[in-house]
C-alpha cells in the first residue's frame, strides 16, 4: 500500500507531499482506515532516563513540527514521538523551495529553518492528544534573537513545555539557523545548559516531576569537538543525547538533481557518519548519559547496528518517509529480539 502511495506522494514537491500526506493520515485515522494496515504497536518496553518507552522507536522531531499529528503518527507504533522543532514566536523558516528528495541516494536535503505556529499553539495541540506514547518536546530559538542571547529562548521553551513533556530537546545542532551550531561547543554550551539545568531542577521541585533534559548533536563534530562537548554533558549530569541532526556533506550526492542545495543532508548517505559517531560518543560519556539514535536508520539491521553502536532508542525521519509505517514495527521488532 504505501509503495502505491509514495509513487503519488513522490510526484509532488517535497513540502507538498509532507503535507498531504500527513493531512491524508489524519483523515484515515479520524475513519479509523488505519488499523487494516498497521501492525499494532510492538509491547516490548525499554527503561531509559527514568522513563518507560512502549517500544524502542520513535518519530524524529522535525516530521510534525507543530504536534498537529500527534495521534494518527501514533496510531503507527511508535513507542515515542518527538514534536517540533518549537521556538517561542512563531516563525515562517526559509524561503520555499526548501525541502528537497534525492531518491537515487534516499535522501532528504532540509533548509527549513525552525518553521513553525510557535509555543502557544504547539502547547494547544499537546494538551488536546489522546496518544498514549511517551511525548519528547523539542525546543530552538527564533532566527530574529541573537546567538549570544539563545539561552533566553530556550528557558522560555522549557518553561512552557515542562509539565506536558515527556523529555524535552534543546536543539542546538541545525546547520540552518545561522549560528546555532557554534552553541555545542567550549563555553557558549556550558553558558547555555547551566541556566537549563538549574530551570529543571526548580521547575521539578515546583511541579513535583521531573522531566529529563537532552541535547540534540550534529554528525559534523572534529574528535576533539566531540570529546569537549561529552565532557560538559556529563559535568551538567544532562539526561541524554540525541545523535545526529543533519550533516553538511554532500559528499554522496554530488552530481545528482538537488544534490548541491544548501541545507542539511538526511537518509541513507548518513547512516554510517551518525553510527561512527554514535560509537565513539558512547565511549566519551562513559555510559553516565544515554543515547537516541536517529539518523540513515532504513531497516531493522539499521536500527539493531545503532543499538550496537551505544543507542539505548532509536528515532525514525527519512527512513520513515521513504519506507513506510512497516519500518516502525520492523525496527522495534529487530531491537526487541537482541535484548531478549
Amino acid at each position: 500500500m504505501y509503495s502505491l502511495a509514495r509513487k503519488v506522494l513522490f510526484s509532488l514537491s517535497g513540502e507538498a507531499a509532507h503535507q498531504l500526506a500527513l493531512e491524508g493520515l489524519d483523515a484515515a485515522y479520524r475513519l479509523r482506515l488505519t488499523r487494516p494496515f498497521v501492525a499494532p504497536a510492538l509491547d516490548a518496553p525499554v527503561e531509559v532516563m527514568g522513563l518507560t518507552f512502549p517500544n524502542a522507536v520513535g518519530l524524529a522531531a522535525g516530521l510534525d513540527k507543530n504536534a498537529d499529528h500527534i495521534n494518527s503518527l501514533g496510531s503507527l507504533g511508535f513507542g515515542f514521538i518527538e514534536v517540533g522543532t518549537v521556538t517561542p514566536r512563531p516563525q515562517p523558516g526559509n524561503p520555499k523551495p526548501r525541502l528537497f528528495r534525492i531518491p537515487e541516494q534516499e535522501a532528504i536535503i532540509n533548509r527549513m529553518g525552525f518553521n513553525n505556529k510557535g509555543l502557544d499553539h504547539l502547547l494547544q495541540q499537546v494538551r488536546k492528544r489522546s496518544y498514549g506514547g511517551l511525548l519528547g518536546i523539542n525546543l530552538g530559538k527564533n532566527l530574529t534573537t541573537p546567538v549570544e542571547k539563545a539561552v533566553d529562548d530556550y528557558l522560555l521553551g522549557l518553561e512552557g513545555v515542562y509539565a506536558d513533556a515527556d523529555y524535552v530537546t534543546v536543539n542546538i545542532s541545525s546547520p540552518n539557523t545561522p549560528g546555532l551550531r557554534s552553541l555545542q561547543y567550549g563555553e557558549a554550551l556550558k553558558d547555555l545548559l547551566q541556566p537549563l539545568k538549574e530551570a529543571q531542577k526548580r521547575l521539578a521541585d515546583e511541579q513535583q516531576r521531573y522531566v529529563p533534559l537532552v541535547v540534540k548533536v550534529a554528525p559534523d563534530m572534529e574528535d576533539a569537538e566531540m570529546q569537549s562537548l561529552a565532557t560538559t554533558l556529563r559535568e551538567l549530569q544532562l539526561d541524554g543525547v540525541i545523535a545526529t541532526n543533519t550533516t553538511l556533506d554532500k559528499t554522496a550526492v554530488e552530481g545528482l538533481k538537488h544534490g548541491q542545495e544548501e541545507g542539511g543532508l538526511s537518509g541513507k548517505p548518513l547512516t554510517e557518519k551518525a553510527n561512527l559517531l554514535t560509537r565513539k560518543l558512547n565511549e566519551a560519556l562513559e555510559g553516565e548519559l544515554p543515547i537516541i539514535g536517529v539518523g540513515g536508520i532504513f531497516s531493522g539491521e539499521d536500527a539493531v547496528e545503532r543499538i550496537q553502536a551505544g543507542a539505548s532508542l532509536v528515532q525514525l525521519y527519512s527512513g520513515f518517509i521513504y519506507r513506510g509505517p512497516g519500518l516502525i514495527h520492523e525496527c522495534a521488532e529487530a531491537v526487541a529480539a537482541i535484548r531478549s
